[in-house]
This record gives C-alpha cells, structure tokens and sequence, in this order.
C-alpha cells in the first residue's frame, strides 16, 4: 500500500514561521514571561556588580584596570588576570546565593509561563505547570554541565597553548573558536530532549520520568525533533552574528557618535536580538507540536491506488 511521503523536519518550517508570525499573540506571551523575570533580574545584578565594584574599585585601579587595551595582548591578559584575583573571591560569594536563586525563580517563570503560551497555541492542553517547572531544573543543570565543560574546555586550551615559553595567542584563538562552537553545536543536538519532554507532559499526559524517557525513544519522529532543533540553533548563531555587525556598525563613526546615542544603538539592538530569538523560541516549539501530531495521524493510501481499486 502506498502512503504519504514522509515530510522532512525543515519542509513545513516556513509554514510554521508565517503561522506563528500571523499570531503576534504568541510572542506577546513568550516575551512577557520572559522580561517580568529577566527585568528585575538585570536590576538584582546590575545592583550586586555595582556593590562589587564599590568594594575592589580601588584594588583594580592599582591593577592597572584603565590601561586595558587590546593593541597590547600581552599586557592586556596580565591586567585581565590581576582583575581575575581580585574579583574572585566575591563573585564566588555572590554567585553562591545568587545562581541557585535566579535558576529556581527562572524555572518556575519559564514553567507557568510556557505552560500560558502554549495553552495560547491550543486551548485544549492540558494546565501543568509544577512539571514543567522540574524539567526546567532539570534543563538548567544540564546547560550549567555543558558551560563547566566549556570552562574547562577553554582552561585546557590556555594552558595547551600559553605556558610555553612562547605563548602561541593566534593557537589559543583558535582553540576558543573551535572548542565553543563545538561544544554550542553538542549542546544543539541534544537539547532537543528537554525541549521535547515538557511538550510530551502536555501532549501525551506524562509525569516527569516518563515524559524524559520518551523522549528518547520517539522513533522516526526524533530525526525531525533534532533537525529543526539543530537548524534553530545555527539561527540563534546567525542572530547573535548579526548582533554583533549592527552593534559594531557605529565604530567607523567613533567620532561622532558616542555616549548616550552610541548606548541607545546598543540598547535597541540588544533588545530586537531578544525579541527575534524568542520569536523563533516559540516557532521551533510549535514545530514541535505540529510533527508530533503528524506523527500519530493514519497514514492513507495515494489518490492513484485508491482510484485503481
């Protein structure tokens, strides 16, 4: 018996893209969650920075912290270092209570606030919200593992290829580049699984457990999960990438542009970066949904065999 052809991850993306864009709705829920915890977060850190830096301002200066310039490298990574001991040990401090703080808050935003947007989507999902919030930990966890790895990563990398006696910094470059895209790539691939599981709790009524294990075991289905999940990855990339030249663009014009408009330029592209990444946020989870109820509809005979019978 002949029946559809199988539809690859990233044939309907562009239909989900219109879909998602012709329902602004979306996005104003996603963007909402998100900025009622992300707002006082920024407040909460921007006012422990300021108290860190009241307290070793002085340290710093005698560090030689004003004469940082990256047209000295050598010099520059000596006075980043002498700034790096001084700084140590009360941003250990604060990022003891701060980090499990912010995570616990920040899971328990994202699961209510997922759970809304998602009832948005489809009125007929289901409200829970407290096992959303545990995969969310859980999330968490795992990208705090993959950021240690990256640390060490990078560690590994200064000491491959600076502790000689002659430091190789184009090497050292090099490896930073490699090792974090690879590591952003690993992290792409298998992400999917915690961004599968919180929908698979809503459209498969599951616990926790479960929802996790099947996630791993969804057949044909996962290739097409980890194909827009890799393909929404290379566009975070390309969105941080343009992040980057629109907020370099006013360099050639130093001169004439600086303070005040040069932050306000800054500020705008940081938060059109924000809104285009949680557009495609809600997209790639949208897909998600879509392939997993493509995935249990009955495949039917071609028009062609059911006319010859």
């Amino acid at each position: 018996m002949t029946t559809k052809p199988a539809v690859r991850g990233t044939q309907s993306l562009v239909h989900t893209f219109g879909e998602c864009w012709s329902r602004p709705s979306l996005l104003a829920r996603e963007l909402a969650w998100r900025w009622l915890f992300g707002v006082p977060a920024l407040l909460l850190l921007f006012y422990e920075g300021a108290q860190i830096y009241t307290t070793t301002s002085s340290q710093l200066e005698a560090a030689g912290i004003e004469q940082f310039s990256l047209q000295d490298p050598m010099r520059a990574a000596v006075i980043i270092a002498d700034a790096f001991t001084v700084l140590k040990a009360p941003v250990l401090h604060a990022v003891m209570w701060l980090l499990p703080m912010l995570a616990i808050v920040w899971a328990i935003a994202s699961g209510i606030g997922r759970n809304l947007v998602l009832r948005r989507y489809d009125s007929a999902l289901p409200m829970k919200p407290l096992s959303l919030i545990v995969l969310q930990l859980l999330r968490i966890a795992a990208l705090g593992g993959s950021f240690a790895g990256w640390f060490l990563a990078i560690h590994w990398a200064a000491g491959y290829s600076l502790s000689g006696a002659e430091p190789n910094l184009v090497l050292y470059c090099a490896l930073v580049i490699f090792l974090s895209l690879g590591i952003f790539t690993i992290w792409a691939l298998l992400s999917w699984i915690f961004s599968a599981a919180p929908l698979l709790v809503l459209l498969e009524d599951r616990g926790v457990a479960a929802s996790l294990y099947r996630s791993l075991r969804l057949g044909s289905l996962t290739a097409k999960l980890v194909e827009v999940n890799l393909v929404m990855g290379i566009v975070k990339l390309a969105l941080i990438v343009l992040a980057m030249v629109f907020s370099a663009t006013p360099l050639p014009f130093a001169t004439v542009m600086q303070g005040s408009p040069l932050y306000i330029w800054w500020a705008v592209v940081t938060l059109l970066y924000m809104v285009a990444s949680d557009f495609f946020q809600v997209t790639r989870l949208v897909a998600f949904i879509q392939f997993w109820r493509l995935s249990r509809e009955p495949q039917t005979p071609s028009p062609t065999l059911a006319t010859s019978k």
